[in-house]
């Protein structure tokens, strides 16, 4: 084998390497988002493997790094993850990038919209699966019972059950995309991150709720899951 076969099959096996989700990434790993307004530290569902499992592969192949949240919207939430962001000049509409492929829809009735969830966007399709590299973290706002009540009646057509009501009225959320969109994870660290980012300038323009300023994601990996308050 030449010295440029043996290079050529080095690096295409550290990067099949890099690709496959372990046992240890799923148990004992979160995610650090580190942005440019600060750092995130991310906690993936279990009970959500199917998004857990392609959020972690993309973060171990370095797919996030450099990505832009391309989608600011404050009272609501930050989105990013689009792969064309990393080199969109200043001005250029945002939101249709990523892989070919959707990730079904995993909804669960114990994961739901409260503030600092991540969970995965999607264009419209009726099955509801999710893009496959685009999500939102969300910030919401703080409901009273009547916010809620409304939310019940004409966005969600069912009953918010008590103990997230209770959420919704503390930590706040964003409670009319539940069971729409598939939730699978949340910030155990950096809420006040996602408040600083969900509070930039953004464009009036054709790249509506686009940061004026680029807000980046410089780099994503996994880290020792720790305990957090």
């Amino acid at each position: 084998m030449s010295l440029l076969a043996l290079l050529l099959f080095t690096v295409s096996c550290f990067a099949q390497a890099d690709s496959v989700v372990t046992k240890k990434d799923r148990k004992k790993r979160d995610v650090l988002l580190q942005t440019s307004m600060g750092d995130i530290v991310i906690r993936l569902s279990d009970s959500t493997p199917l998004h857990r499992d392609n959020f972690l592969k993309l973060v171990k192949t370095r797919f996030y790094d450099s990505v832009l949240f391309h989608r600011v919207i404050q009272n609501f939430m930050i989105q990013g993850g689009d792969p064309d962001s990393k080199t969109a000049p200043s001005g250029k509409l945002l939101g249709n990038g990523g892989p070919t492929y959707r990730v079904p829809a995993e909804f669960r009735t114990t994961l739901f919209h409260k503030k600092g969830v991540i969970a995965a966007a999607r264009d419209n399709n009726p099955e509801k699966a999710s893009s496959g590299s685009q999500f939102y973290l969300t910030q919401g706002k703080v409901f009273t019972e009547a916010g809620l009540d409304s939310v019940e009646t004409y966005r969600l057509k069912r009953k918010i059950p008590a103990a997230q009501r209770e959420v919704y009225k503390t930590l706040g959320g964003v409670p009319h995309l539940d069971q729409n969109y598939t939730v699978f994870g949340e910030v155990v660290k950096g809420l006040e991150v996602i408040d600083k980012i969900a509070a930039v300038p953004t464009s009036k323009a054709a790249d509506r709720d686009r940061p004026i300023e680029n807000v980046v994601i410089v780099k994503a990996k996994l880290i020792k899951r720790k305990k957090h308050k």
